[in-house]
């Protein structure tokens, strides 16, 4: 994909962030995430690729724009997107911390198309690659991506959801005697941060949304990180899905490069609201600050936007909050 591009993908996220920050706090969730859903849809209009939303909104009867299947962009390149103009709905309406606007894309066929189902994931930096095996215990996993470190499993920190179906792999993490930061919504923020040495996160794992497994799967990619993931189907139907996708075994252990293949992909996120590495949307007289991490695998560049939004007329001078 040709690398200015790149700058054309920062841009949908920052108008999806713009747009949806203004309901933080609000309480209204559906609402934050139909304006960054707006957001995204205008800029796609001016990107100048032949896009395929493969992670989306739903379906096209659930969802007006951005839905699974949708051709987006002005025309170009063809390429595969993943999107969630809102990672984080319940962060927005609550004006809590970690709350994302994020996309992945890729050339045409190189993103796994996820359907809308669990995903068990364990995922660590570049420091951890090759250390981790889904397949094997908390324990063993802890051990394991410490020696890989140099450090003590004590010296590590977990991120996980905090949900009932974590129960036994939190008192595990504890058990081993590794730090657990337990969070009430949205893991790709978490999953990337574990790819960035200095973050203080060191692995990421648990059940979430396979959309966002695969999301997140892309920025791992780009940071030279790994990961591992099973889906995890609660339904006949959902089973039937996984076979239509042509995966007969429904454990089957699905490396990195099995969500996202090739080697060029490109992966940006600007926040809504602060996270650990990016400040959320700032609001000033006439206009907004944003804060977007961008990555390309392909180059292994790792880009911090800082950006100065000027609303309506054009004003002398630039105005830094």
């Amino acid at each position: 994909m040709d690398r200015q591009l790149t700058m054309e993908f920062v841009r949908i996220t920052e108008q999806a962030a713009l747009k949806s920050a203004r309901l933080m706090g609000m309480k209204d969730k559906e609402g934050a995430d139909q304006a960054a859903v707006d957001g995204m849809h205008e800029q796609f209009n001016l990107t100048p690729v032949s896009g395929t939303v493969v992670i989306g909104e739903g379906e096209i009867d659930e969802a007006p724009m951005l839905y699974i299947g949708e051709h987006v962009g002005a025309g170009g390149e063809e390429v595969d997107i993943a999107v969630d103009p809102v990672e984080g709905t319940n962060l927005v309406a609550k004006g809590q911390n970690g709350a994302i606007a994020v996309l992945a894309i890729a050339p045409k066929g190189c993103l796994l198309h996820a359907p809308d189902m669990y995903m068990e994931k364990i995922c660590v930096g570049p420091r951890g690659k090759g250390a981790i095996d889904i397949r094997k215990s908390v324990t063993e996993n802890l051990k394991s991506v410490a020696k890989a470190m140099d450090r003590d499993v004590s010296d590590l920190t977990v991120v996980m959801l905090d949900r009932e179906r974590h129960e036994k792999m939190i008192k595990e993490c504890r058990d081993a005697g590794a730090r657990i930061r337990l969070i009430t919504d949205g893991d790709v923020v978490p999953a990337i941060d574990c790819g960035i040495q200095g973050s203080g996160i060191h692995m990421c794992m648990g059940i979430g949304g396979a959309p966002e497994g695969v999301l997140a799967a892309v920025g791992l990619k780009c940071l030279g990180g790994d990961m591992q993931a099973r889906l995890v189907p609660h339904s006949e139907d959902e089973i039937r899905r996984l076979h239509e996708m042509g995966m007969e075994d429904v454990n089957q252990v699905l490396t990195l490069d099995d969500l996202v293949k090739g080697d060029d992909a490109i992966f940006a996120e600007t926040a809504i609201t602060d996270c650990s590495l990016l400040r959320g949307v700032r609001f000033f007289a006439g206009g907004a600050r944003t804060s977007t991490l961008v990555l390309r695998y392909k180059t292994g560049t790792v880009r911090f936007v800082d950006t100065v939004h000027r609303f309506g007329e054009e004003r002398p001078g630039v105005r830094i909050f």
